[in-house]
């Protein structure tokens, strides 16, 4: 196996290597390919994993894993590889693995963003939102701090520099924390705070600005469905899948429409998001919302985290909305996606009434107060760095320290890393099993008489969802019915029936109702297909006969005719 320990992050090249070993040590389950190349012209890779004893992936139902958009998030692409490893070590062993990999699919892409990254990842560090293209111009601001890692030792944190008009003041308790002053408050020592970084400017020492990032980029805003312009979106790109790390990810889902179902892993919030972004529940089809809090529900108790819905529960402003996300595949496809923002400090610090963005912009003292007693007392410090002298080169005399964010907020400690990314893969496993899975229910012949056969196709939807996945797919016309074939022996003619025929959607489970509903049920079969053909054949010969579905699998059979 990869000697993969999920106890680090890896950059680009190590990460390359570890990929083409799974496909290299797993030749039947695991193959990998380059969808497209970074704007600094790196690959991004996806791998397909499924047993291919079983049939190719292409005629399975499949599931999409990302991570990494964002370039610090990298958390993610650990999260992606690790259910990668999951799958590979459970194919044999675990029931549910191996017969989701003997019936289905996975295309797992674990660094989208590998520019983005590699930039989080350096020995110095540098910070940027998502991509590492210059936008929205290709000029730097001037003058201005630009954040960066001032100190060389790897980090970039806070400085803080006295100041008697300053926001922050020490916590009585815990003087190392910085706490907001109260509003009326006066007489005591006060700082400003500011990220840490290089003042390009000669300071006055009163005035100050911090430089806006020449990358200004965000990758997940720049996909197709709600994508808006600039000065709606910030960061949204000058076109949708204008970069091209989202127009690869745009064109393999587009090629693949086996796709029923995907998940895209960011931080840090410690919660399942759903669609929609820009509209409120009651404008979803109701049968998706119901599917999507089933969905919820699910995951909800396998990995501990609160599903919620993006518009209702996770806007960054009452008075905007977001789009452009990878939630497109939902809003233009109707195949299912999930938002799964990895890991929760406040949680982790006993903060339980907290509102997930709200909080960012208020909360209790207490709160900061548990942080840092929790950064102190379980991470041995790693949350909260302690304030130390630094000379700086054009500001003077300052300290450096307080929260590290990248280490233990955009990510989990290393040393929590592998058991907050354990709790994912039996919810992905999950939705992937609850697809749509066509099956052969019945296939045969019987003589008419006359050299004359009727040839008698059926088949069935044994997924939970139905062959079209969402209502939301029917709606946008995205999804074809079941086709089904007949490929006649030589010699023979077909006497009823089509060569090819296109015979519309099966259901699964998901929308019947309960034991005690009074609603009736009258169509009790409609998961299944039968069709028919008249076929006028010597004996002796055989009739092949395929139906598929491009979200539900293909089905093959051959029939005798003796």
């Amino acid at each position: 196996m990869p000697a993969v320990a999920f106890d680090r992050f890896l950059r680009y090249s190590e990460l390359t290597e570890v990929l083409h070993a799974y496909a290299r040590e797993h030749p039947g389950l695991v193959t990998i390919e380059s969808i497209g190349r970074s704007h600094e012209g790196r690959d991004i890779h996806v791998l397909t994993v499924t047993n291919q004893a079983t049939g190719p992936a292409a005629e399975k139902p499949a599931f999409w894993v990302d991570g990494n958009i964002h370039s610090t998030e990298v958390a993610a692409s650990a999260a992606a590889v690790y259910f990668l490893d999951f799958l590979v070590k459970g194919h044999g062993r675990d029931p549910d693995v191996t017969r989701a990999l003997d019936t289905r699919a996975f295309y797992i892409c674990p660094r989208i963003n590998p520019d983005g990254a590699e930039w989080a990842l350096a020995d110095k560090p540098r910070w940027v939102r998502s991509s590492t293209r210059p936008y929205p111009f290709d000029e730097e601001e001037i003058e201005g701090l630009h954040v960066e890692d001032i100190d060389g030792d790897g980090r970039i944190l806070q400085m803080r520099i006295p100041d008697a008009n300053g926001l922050w003041k020490p916590h009585p308790d815990a003087p190392q924390l910085l706490i907001r002053r109260d509003p009326t408050e006066t007489g005591g020592a006060y700082y400003r705070v500011i990220p840490e970084g290089r003042y390009d400017a000669t300071w006055d020492g009163f005035t100050m600005k911090i430089k806006k990032p020449q990358q200004g980029l965000d990758l997940n805003r720049n996909f197709p469905a709600g994508w808006r312009q600039e000065f709606e979106q910030s960061g949204a790109g000058p076109y949708p899948a204008s970069e091209p790390e989202v127009r690869a990810v745009v064109d393999f889902v587009v090629r693949h429409p086996n796709l029923t179902g995907g998940t895209t892993f960011h931080t840090w919030s410690g919660v399942l998001l759903r669609p929609l972004e820009q509209h409120p529940d009651e404008d979803m089809d109701a049968e998706d919302l119901w599917v999507y809090q089933a969905m919820g529900k699910k995951g909800t108790e396998i990995t501990g985290y609160p599903a919620i819905s993006v518009f209702h529960e996770f806007r960054y402003h009452p008075k905007s909305v977001i789009g452009g996300t990878f939630d497109w595949i939902y809003e233009h496809l109707g195949v299912f996606s999930w938002v799964v923002e990895i890991w929760a400090p406040m949680r982790e610090a006993g903060i339980t009434d907290y509102k997930y963005i709200d909080w960012f912009r208020d909360h209790p003292v207490e709160d900061d107060l548990k942080l840092f007693r929790w950064s102190e007392g379980t991470l041995g410090g790693a949350a909260h760095r302690p304030w130390r002298a630094f000379e700086h080169p054009q500001l003077g005399r300052v300290e450096i320290g307080g929260w590290d964010r990248f280490h233990a907020f955009g990510n989990p400690p290393l040393s929590r890393l592998e058991a907050e990314i354990a709790r994912f893969p039996r919810w992905l496993l999950w939705q992937s099993l609850i697809s749509p899975k066509l099956e052969t229910v019945h296939a045969g012949a019987v003589a008419l008489g006359g050299g004359h056969w009727k040839v008698t196709l059926v088949v069935q939807n044994s997924g939970w969802l139905p062959s079209y996945v969402a209502k939301r797919a029917l709606v946008r016309k995205t999804v074809r019915g079941l086709v089904a074939e007949v490929t006649l022996p030589a010699g023979a003619s077909l006497v009823s029936g089509e060569k090819r025929r296109e015979l519309g959607q099966l259901e699964g489970r998901a929308h019947k109702h309960t034991g005690v509903s009074f609603w009736p049920d009258y169509n009790v079969t409609d998961d299944r297909i039968k069709v028919e053909w008249v076929v006028q054949a010597p004996q002796g010969g055989a009739v092949d006969l395929v139906a598929r579905h491009e979200r539900a699998g293909t089905v093959r059979a051959r029939v005798d005719l003796a």
